[in-house]
Formats: structure tokens, sequence, C-alpha cells
């Protein structure tokens, strides 16, 4: 993989194979295309590119937070590797240090444009720019997991989340948000405690991808 330096405009085509839901707008055409031509070795990460997938031609709507039960979004592993370190964030409703990311929006071009704004937003770091495979931004990783996005108070939904790696300009400072509890740069080698194994396996990913 590469890097590119922007993120492109979505292709605005309806394509993908696997999944349609015509007139469902660019933003989803593109996740379609995404997910559609994004081939992962590992066997669970094919079974989770097919719910997507099968998610996105039952729900035209599927990449926004009123879609539910469940919905897509994106996010992206912060890496500077010349220095072996990522960039956490320290959920507040969670508790956990992970990766940044969150709802699509609907001014987003692509899930990629959606996962880099997210990575700028939560970490304050301008110039991130996402691993590239062919020329254009990919996914290195998907994850399934339940979460309360809509109020405490609410039944839990399910983030369908596709997931990117940013890499950082050398030597880059870190500015915490306002939806942040903590943000820290961590060594490769010494991941938080208070994270799970879907962290874990990401920055390892990303780790393979960037060194």
């Amino acid at each position: 993989m590469t890097v590119t330096e922007t993120v492109p405009g979505g292709t605005g085509s309806t394509g993908g194979t696997e999944a349609g839901a015509a007139g469902a707008g660019p933003l989803h055409a593109d996740a379609v295309r995404a997910l559609d031509g994004w081939r992962p070795a590992d066997p669970d990460q094919e079974r989770l590119r097919r719910d997507y997938l099968q998610h996105l031609a039952e729900q035209p709507e599927g990449l926004f937070r009123s879609c539910l039960p469940a919905h897509i979004t994106a996010s992206a592993a912060v890496v500077d590797p010349a220095a072996g370190r990522v960039l956490l964030t320290l959920h507040p409703k969670v508790g956990l240090w992970l990766q940044m990311g969150g709802h699509c929006e609907p001014g987003d071009r692509d899930l990629a444009a959606a996962a880099l704004r997210e990575a700028t937003e939560e970490s304050g770091i301008p110039g991130l720019t996402l691993l590239t495979q062919d020329g254009a931004p990919v996914p290195v990783k998907l994850d399934r997991h339940q979460v309360r996005c809509t109020g405490k108070d609410r039944p839990e939904n399910t983030h369908l989340d596709v997931q990117y790696v940013a890499v950082a300009p050398p030597g880059s400072l870190a500015l915490i948000s306002e939806e942040s509890l903590d943000l820290r740069w961590f060594d490769f080698d010494a991941l938080p405690d208070l994270t799970d194994g879907s962290v874990r396996d990401l920055v390892a990913r990303a780790r393979q991808l960037t060194g």
C-alpha cells in the first residue's frame, strides 16, 4: 500500500455486484463500491464484508445514525511510522482507548473522506494521509460492535465500522477535542491496558502496512 495526499471524491456510481439500492445517493454507492471491490484474505473479514453489503442492499440510509438497529461507520488508526507510534483517544462513553472515528455525515463524499474527517477532527493533526491501493484509499479491516450511540437510556445498536489507516506527518503534535477524555501517542509495543482486541488488531495491521 501507498499513501495518498488527499481523499478523492466519490465516484457517484451505483456499481457493486453484491449490493445495489439504486437512488440511495453517492455516499451509499461509494460504500457499496469500496466494499464490493475489497477482498480480505481473512475468512472472518470476508463474512463481515458480505454482511455489510447485505445491510447496504437492504438499507438505502444504512450509513447514517438514524438507521437502526445498525449503520455503517468509518474510522482510522492514526500512526506515525517513523516514531513507531499510534494515536488513541479515550472514549468518554466506552471508557476505552480507541482509534479515531464515528458516524458518516451527508456531506461526506465517500467512506474514506468520512474516516479522514473524523481522524482530523479528533486528532487535531492537519495533513493526515490515508493508505491507498492502486491509487485509491482502501479499508484495512472491518469491525462489528454494539454501542448506545442514540443515548445511554436507549437500546444498543450495531456499528458496522469500516477501518482505514491514516499516516501523520513525522513528529505531529495532537490536539485534544471535546469528544475525548484524553488523547495520547502510544508506542506500537506499549498499547494501554484499557483497549480491546479489535484496536490491537487494527494497530498491528497498520504497523505491518506502514513498516
